[in-house]
């Protein structure tokens, strides 16, 4: 075989470019994320994880048995691709936003904000505080969708159980009101207090499907960092199937190094990744 056609020659599995084009095909039609040759390393040393677990001696194998459809693989093979980096309040900014809007369309019915990609739910529970304080109630008239298409994640972001150095950067007035920190087994943890729990619902939901199970309408959605693994017209039709789904004054938060300007028909920028519907696909969605 030629050298070019091995990423690497000394590791336990051989992993060609043919075995790297067939995982890049499988996750862009499971998750609509398009990998970069740069991405060879990572996808190497996630994969032959699962190789290991599965006790498959070779990607090809190991591809062949993806492709055929086992469902329950395709399920950990994504959930090991995915890139779940988070924390508390990340993108800062954004949560003053979401609490004026609240503040300002909340008068007359509950509130309902979607977290589109929840990851191990670090950015709901971050919702949930703005609610808390922005009500000064653990008990305020919102709910809160959160989704991630990674089933392992979601499963921690409901235990809402974190080492405590995730919340290093937390003023310790609001670790103080939010969280319970664990003694026993639990020391060197802090869960989520209960209220706060009780306000978010976790669901897993695949972006790219047509069939999402919500109807809205919400009045925030929040599609932070996820939207860079999409291609643009990926990007486009997740964007057009939010519209839809938010109230004609609702806001979409997207992640700093996003931005929609090829979408301009569906949102209009009115602020530091802040979006909000395009006249025209109100008036669309109106008739549509």
């Amino acid at each position: 075989m030629a050298e070019s056609d091995n990423i690497a020659g000394n590791r336990e599995f051989h992993f060609s470019n043919k075995d790297f084009e067939r995982v890049r095909k499988l996750i862009y039609e499971r998750a609509g994320i398009s990998l970069s040759p740069a991405k060879q390393d990572m996808v190497y040393s996630r994969l032959a994880r699962r190789l290991r677990a599965t006790n498959t001696p070779s990607f090809s194998e190991y591809l062949e048995r993806l492709e055929r459809g086992d469902d329950e693989e395709m399920v950990l093979f994504t959930n090991s691709l995915t890139t779940n980096l988070t924390s508390f309040f990340r993108e800062a900014h954004h949560f003053p936003v979401l609490a004026e809007h609240v503040k300002k369309v909340g008068r007359d019915h509950q509130i309902a904000l979607w977290c589109s990609a929840a990851s191990t739910g670090e950015e709901p529970y971050s919702m949930a505080m703005t609610m808390v304080d922005l009500f000064d109630s653990f008990t305020p008239p919102v709910h809160i969708l959160a989704t991630d298409l990674d089933t392992q994640v979601l499963q921690k972001a409901q235990e809402g159980m974190y080492p405590l150095e995730r919340l290093e950067k937390m003023p310790e007035d609001k670790i103080k009101r939010f969280f319970l920190k664990g003694t026993g087994k639990h020391e060197g943890f802090a869960r989520v207090r209960k209220e706060l729990r009780d306000m978010i619902t976790f669901r897993q939901i695949n972006l790219l499907h047509d069939d999402w199970p919500m109807r809205g309408p919400f009045d925030a959605i929040f599609c932070r960092n996820v939207m860079i693994y999409f291609d643009k017209k990926t990007q486009y039709d997740v964007l057009k199937k939010f519209v839809p789904l938010l109230r004609p004054d609702g806001l979409l938060f997207a992640g700093h190094s996003e931005s929609f300007y090829h979408a301009a028909d569906l949102f209009k920028s009115i602020g530091k990744t802040v979006y909000e519907v395009a006249s025209q696909a109100k008036i669309h969605t109106s008739h549509g």
